[in-house]
């Protein structure tokens, strides 16, 4: 197929498609879908080998939050039965950040609702990442706590984060009619903020929200020139008491196709399966991670995922392996970009843009051989602080729903589990 041969070419000099070419990679038929995966296949082992770089998240405040995003289960009136608690302090986020990085997660990602952190809440998450980084050696933290202010994200820098996570979501036309409690250019100066500041940007989006095909290039093309070094994937987890809640409009096919589109856009970038993976990749998660070469470990912000035992056999059964804490996951070109100031999504990122996200030594050259990414919300969480009472045993799940498409809504899974519960966490 000519258009996949193009694509791998360039994909392999790091050049990125055309709006043609990556609108075509979506309108790919089913009998063609292995030739896709196979494709993306090429340019994600060029740049990150077989490696699977682990991810883990620590809710550090649920709920609660003043902003109206329609798909998120922490939203402002949202009748999601989720855990709601405030901060959780530095020893509980760190004693739940352990048993991540005991399973193998290379970052830990500190998430925290609302619509942006005091100066305060930037203070109580410095101590939170100093005391994880003292008993986990070589852990990288990465901080999503909404939008920041002026000065806030070299604060966090100075404290010790290496990246900030806040995503784009979706396209900026569309963006409106999912939020309008904030802008996508409030977004957008978010990313640019931390970029500034030294931190690695983790910028991703959200599918299945109803968007076109236009859209989800739309938004991976603008995370490409906002020099996001991971890009999260995260597929819409449409929870009861939201108002995407009946949105169920992936399949696992078009979940692989959008993941292709993303390695083709940004070839050389950590692209992270993210929230939504177990409900609509379901079986075919082993194959989309011959796309992706990273993926949280365990559960989320506000859903439960499979069991982090399940992710590393997972990994182990389809070929691939988990990246080492001494690996850097970026390829050696990104790596000396970030350091020379000059990094982001491709080769012609903006400047401003420090270390961070393992990539601050440099990678083995040319190798044969990343809400929901933390500040979409629309994951699961980590459990009230250790003021609350006992959380109850989570009840029994109910049993499949009719959905478009035969969708298994049965996954969807409110955790009751993580720090400060009687449960522990799914690592």
């Amino acid at each position: 197929m000519d258009l996949l041969n193009t694509l791998v070419e360039k994909g392999l000099r790091r050049e990125p498609p055309t709006r043609e070419e990556a609108l075509a990679v979506l309108a790919t038929s089913d009998d063609e879908l292995l030739d896709v995966v196979a494709a993306a296949g090429k340019v994600r082992r060029q740049w990150f080998g077989r490696r699977v770089k682990l991810n883990y998240l620590v809710n550090l405040k649920s709920g609660l939050c003043p902003e109206d995003c329609s798909y998120c289960s922490q939203r402002l009136g949202s009748k999601a039965e989720i855990l709601k608690y405030t901060w959780l302090k530095p020893d509980e986020a760190s004693k739940a950040a352990a048993a991540g990085v005991a399973g193998g997660a290379k970052r830990v990602c500190l998430v925290a609702s609302g619509r942006g952190p005091t100066d305060r809440d930037v203070e109580r998450v410095g101590r939170t990442i100093e005391a994880i980084k003292e008993e986990n050696e070589g852990v990288e933290v990465c901080a999503c706590l909404g939008l920041l202010s002026d000065g806030q994200a070299e604060r966090l820098r100075e404290a010790g984060a290496d990246a900030y996570n806040h995503n784009l979501n979706t396209s900026e036309a569309t963006y409106g009619g999912i939020t309008k409690t904030h802008t996508y250019a409030d977004r957008v100066d978010t990313v640019q903020k931390a970029h500034a500041a030294g931190l690695s940007a983790c910028s991703g989006l959200i599918a299945g929200m109803g968007e076109a095909d236009e859209d989800l290039v739309d938004v991976v093309y603008a995370l490409r020139e906002l020099g996001s070094d991971s890009v999260p994937v995260n597929f819409l987890i449409p929870f009861e008491g939201t108002p995407l809640a009946k949105e169920w409009n992936l399949t696992p096919q078009r979940c692989l196709r959008i993941l292709a589109m993303v390695r083709f856009v940004c070839p050389d970038v950590e692209v992270r399966i993210a929230g939504g993976r177990e409900v609509h990749l379901r079986s075919m998660q082993p194959l989309a991670l011959n796309i992706a070469n990273s993926i949280f470990l365990g559960d989320y912000l506000t859903s439960e995922g499979q069991a982090g035992q399940a992710d590393l056999d997972m990994i182990a059964d389809a070929g691939f392996e988990v990246e080492g804490a001494g690996t850097p996951t970026l390829p050696a070109h990104r790596a000396d970009a970030l350091a020379a100031a000059d990094g982001g999504c491709g080769s012609g990122a903006p400047a401003g843009s420090g270390g961070g996200c393992g990539s601050h030594a440099p990678a083995e050259s040319g190798a044969a051989e990343g809400g929901a990414g933390c500040g979409s919300h629309s994951g699961g969480g980590c459990g009230p602080c250790g003021g609350h009472a006992p959380v109850p045993e989570p009840a029994e799940a109910p049993a499949a729903e009719a959905a478009p498409g035969g969708a298994r809504t049965d996954l969807v899974a409110v955790r009751r589990r993580g720090a400060g519960t009687d449960l522990a966490p799914n690592a």
